[in-house]
């Protein structure tokens, strides 16, 4: 029982019966948002009761975070006092939203006497109980409402003595129940002790399709550095293959000091470039650009031709310098001094990178650098970025992540993050809950079916969805792996494949992607041997062995398949061959369906029988369906749930299946 509160002038104490528990989605007992896109309608489910047996009503309260008034959306019983209720996001921005509770008085009473009604009992005095619940509700509300209950109040009465049944038929009205709901009185209402948020992001959040490339190897000349000008000439290129999101690596002046050379080498020689990554020069560090590339305008103009073919352009946002950033000389307190007095380089123990100094994010000038930081993204974005691909953001402390993410999405509410954060589980969670918009994930490494169908169930199917975007990727500048070392050309089409169905958000680093680069620098290691990221390389994209026109299928298929453009229908379908894997997505309503099956094997052609949980499609387990493989455009009649499958990997490894109900 609450603390007094005053009603008609009479102190009391208010009752409030109803409890709410189990809220979803709430991340963390309240302490971070869910993620949802502009146009989404958000489902808010929760345990709602009360003792007794008496009928009770739920409600979702929603605002804008800015505005004041609440809305209200009545919430449905699904089972077993388990509700449900819906409202939409229409604006990018933060949403607030929590629920209120209450006994139904007038709905118990009308179903209790619609009972005794139907089992012929006198009802006369119950339906003067009812006038009265009525007319108390009239006594309190607005006039045009107090008018037509206290009108049916009356009829009520009139009919109680003459004519029982249509009184019980008059109070059965749904719009009535309705009106008595609006006009209740809350100050009897549960309400959830939190108000939960939801962050509402561009669609291009949640369906993405990206492409990296270093625009200084945009050239046919390897002593020749490429231009932000000759990246233009590459535009049509990669917007023909259909990615909607270039990702440039850091575009910055690169230091000398401990310049690395060729292959990571520690003794480069005079004309090496250094990596991109070691940020920082005379010329100026993270708001200046490196001068081989060309100019701020150059940089608009690159910006403004890729609009006109669809495609963000999205840049690196890498707090770290090289040891001749200026900042370096003019802000020593925000860096870690060793014992010798020399600032303290980056180090991932055994590897050393003398050419990178990290910030000490902890120093007693931390304010003043999370400052200076903010002001790097903020600059970019003032030039019109809207995308940052953040470099190891968990080498940083997750408090400067937060403020730094909702500070500048409280102004920049489109602005996109995404984490690029390869380490243990539970910080790359934490990452995502604290704001970053999308997250790498462990794709990579998930090579069999059993791999694949645990970690993808993880990311969604369980709660994790409703924070951590996954964003896939087959290979970086840094990661080659063993899979696409050894499993040639076919390795690289289902990993293609298996990226881009998987996962709504997908990239690829190109051209060494589409032209199947392989070369490790040396046996058991990830690294690329001739790394872009020491050197210009030359890719010849004309190359007839190159996968482009796989991946201008692939992605055409995805911009015609609402299924692909969302995980959360994402589910998998056992077959008896663990190197085959199958898995389904579906849109809403079951306009569009989709079935996947991928030969994990790069080398050997691999059949099996697919068991299609048929319910996923709306299909009975015995009924006959059309499958239609997008890929190869070839079309099959499938019977049942059991069905065979036989893939070669050299020329196909995957079906790619549309599926349509016969009849």
């Amino acid at each position: 029982m609450d603390s007094p509160v005053t009603l008609a002038g009479q102190s009391v104490r208010t009752l409030r019966r109803v409890v709410i528990e189990g809220v979803e989605p709430e991340i963390d007992g309240g302490a971070f948002p869910a993620k949802r896109v502009v146009g989404d309608r958000v489902t808010v489910k929760a345990d709602i009761f009360a003792d007794g047996h008496d009928k009770i009503g739920a409600a979702l309260l929603y605002r804008r975070q800015e505005e004041r008034s609440w809305n209200e959306a009545r919430m449905r019983l699904i089972v077993n006092d388990r509700w449900a209720g819906q409202f939409d996001v229409d604006g990018l921005g933060r949403y607030v939203y929590t629920i209120v509770g209450w006994v139904d008085t007038f709905r118990t009473w009308a179903a209790d006497l619609s009972k005794m009604a139907g089992s012929g009992q006198d009802v006369s005095v119950d339906l003067l109980i009812g006038a009265d619940i009525l007319q108390a509700v009239a006594d309190r509300v607005s006039e045009a409402d107090a008018s037509k209950l206290g009108e049916t109040a009356s009829r009520l009465r009139k009919l109680s003595a003459n004519d029982p049944a249509a009184a019980v038929k008059l109070v059965q009205s749904t719009e009535l129940a309705d009106m008595i709901d609006h006009n209740r009185d809350r100050s009897a209402d549960s309400r959830y002790e939190k108000e939960l948020t939801v962050v509402v992001d561009s669609p291009k959040a949640r369906f993405s399709t990206w492409y990296e490339m270093f625009p200084r190897s945009c050239t046919n000349d390897p002593k020749r550095h490429g231009t932000f000008r000759d990246c233009i000439d590459r535009l049509e290129y990669i917007s023909g293959m259909g990615f909607d999101v270039l990702y440039l690596p850091p575009i910055h002046p690169i230091g000398r000091t401990e310049r690395k050379g060729k292959n990571n080498s520690l003794h480069p020689e005079p004309d090496d470039l250094g990596s991109p990554w070691a940020i920082g020069d005379e010329e100026g560090g993270h708001k200046a650009i490196h001068p081989q590339l060309g100019s701020l305008e150059d940089l608009k103009v690159l910006q403004q031709e890729a609009r006109q073919f669809g495609i963000d352009i999205a840049i690196d946002l890498a707090y770290q310098t090289s040891p001749d950033h200026p900042y370096v000389r003019e802000h020593r307190e925000w860096f870690r001094e060793r014992p010798d007095g020399t600032v303290q380089y980056a180090e991932n123990p055994p590897k050393k990178y003398q050419d990178i100094y990290p910030f000490d994010f902890e120093s007693d000038h931390a304010p003043e650098l999370w400052d200076e930081l903010k002001s790097i993204a903020v600059y970019w974005i003032e030039q019109g970025i809207r995308i940052f691909r953040v470099d190891n953001p968990h080498t940083k402390p997750f408090a400067f992540w937060e403020w730094l993410i909702n500070d500048i999405k409280r102004d920049y509410p489109d602005v996109i993050f995404l984490s690029e954060a390869f380490t243990r589980p539970k910080v790359m969670y934490r990452l995502a809950k604290l704001g970053f918009t999308q997250s790498y994930t462990y794709f990579a490494w998930k090579n069999t079916s059993w791999e694949l169908t645990q970690y993808f169930t993880e990311i969604t199917q369980t709660s994790v969805r409703e924070y951590f975007r996954a964003n896939l990727w087959p290979n970086t500048p840094d990661i080659l792996n063993a899979y696409l070392q050894h499993g040639g050309r076919p390795a690289f089409m289902a990993r293609l494949i298996l990226a881009a169905t998987l996962g709504a958000n997908y990239g690829i680093y190109g051209p060494a992607f589409e032209l199947c680069e392989s070369r490790p620098i040396r046996e058991g290691s990830e690294e690329y041997l001739d790394s872009e990221k020491y050197q210009i390389r030359v890719w010849d994209t004309d190359n007839p062995n190159s996968l482009k026109d796989l991946i201008t299928h692939v992605n055409a298929i995805r911009r015609g398949n609402p299924a692909l453009q969302s995980d959360w229908s994402l589910k998998f379908h056992p077959v008896d061959n663990d190197r085959l894997i199958a898995y389904s997505k579906v849109a809403e309503g079951f306009s569009n369906m989709l079935l996947v099956v991928v030969n994990l094997d790069p080398h050997h052609t691999q059949s099996g029988w697919v068991n299609v949980a048929t319910d996923a499609f709306h299909i009975g387990s015995e009924e006959s369906y059309q499958v239609h493989d997008l890929l190869t455009d070839a079309t099959y009649v499938w019977h049942g749930s059991r069905n065979f499958v036989q893939l070669n990997p050299s020329v196909v490894p995957a079906h790619l299946f549309s599926v349509r109900p016969i009849g």
